[in-house]
């Protein structure tokens, strides 16, 4: 009798420690390993000469680290062979701050091709923005801030504007609500810009996708959700800041009027520690010129 009862507690306990060894590993497999999603985007604004162009877009790293020296990360954004790389805020995370790896990561990023990066709220949220801004900018990284930088192949030209995130910002005078901060920066950076030439807004928010769509923007990349952190298979993400529980804007490509967003996932965490059936993104968008 006393046989049989070690024989099913060791058994119990063998199954308890199964079952933890699996959620470890699916937990790391969820949280580490990378996934490349590609997605194409065609239209009459993009000249002849970018067809092909690939931007490879980085979002919301907070202080994540993938291999040595970045060395995984690094490898999956030189596979895309991107044109241009795109990096869409929080770099950091304000609540345990640690700059390093992703100096680290943009110090790698900036010899593959040029690296275009805007702030995320946890930039600001830190204080001490000031003195990243200095050590990416001496990476050769290209900050923009409320800014547009023309891109140029041959004659054809394509305009990449970036704004600050709307939460480092208010009026003295009277409160602006964060739509109107980002609006007034928006407006702010496409100041004489050529009408009808092909436009890329990078910002972190996606909760303003419909101030977008209003602001003749064609293509614009945002993070900032985080994916929806825990992800249902068909339904998509639980809950996402500034958008609260069950978000519309967590990844993927969405379309209003003649504007289309991308969403990235991002590739770390931060209150949260976990990610689940919602793995680190790149994302890799490949232009179209439907241009004779």
């Amino acid at each position: 009798m006393g046989w049989d009862f070690d024989k099913r507690t060791k058994k119990i306990w063998l199954i308890v420690f199964a079952i933890v060894i699996s959620l470890i590993l699916f937990f790391y497999y969820q949280n580490n390993s990378i996934i490349t999603t590609e997605i194409s985007f065609t239209s009459k604004n993009i000249p002849q000469d970018f067809d092909g162009y690939k931007i490879v877009q980085l979002s919301d790293v907070h202080n994540t680290t993938f291999g040595n020296n970045q060395s995984v990360l690094v490898e999956k954004v030189k596979k895309a062979k991107p044109d241009v790389i795109v990096v869409t805020g929080d770099l950091i995370d304000s609540y345990t701050y640690d700059e390093e790896p992703s100096l680290i990561l943009m110090e790698q990023l900036v010899k593959i091709t040029p690296v275009y990066y805007v702030t995320g709220n946890h930039e600001w949220r830190t204080g001490t923005f000031h003195s990243l801004e200095g050590k990416l900018q001496n990476l050769g990284v290209r900050v923009l801030r409320n800014e547009t930088n023309e891109i140029s192949i041959g004659s054809a030209t394509i305009q990449m504007i970036g704004i600050d995130d709307p939460s480092k910002l208010f009026d003295t005078e009277h409160y602006l609500t964060e739509e109107e901060i980002a609006e007034e920066s928006i407006i702010d950076s496409m100041k004489g810009l050529e009408e009808g030439s092909f436009n890329i807004l990078l910002s972190h928010r996606p909760e303003l996708f419909h101030l977008y769509a209003q602001q003749d923007l064609d293509l614009v990349f945002t993070g900032h959700a985080h994916g929806g952190q825990i992800r249902i298979p068909f339904i998509g993400g639980i809950i996402a800041p500034n958008q609260g529980f069950f978000p519309k804007y967590t990844s993927g490509a969405h379309t209003l009027n003649d504007t289309t967003m991308i969403v990235n996932r991002g590739l770390g965490n931060s209150l949260f520690p976990l990610r689940v059936f919602n793995r680190p993104e790149i994302v890799v968008v490949t232009l179209e010129s439907t241009q004779n």
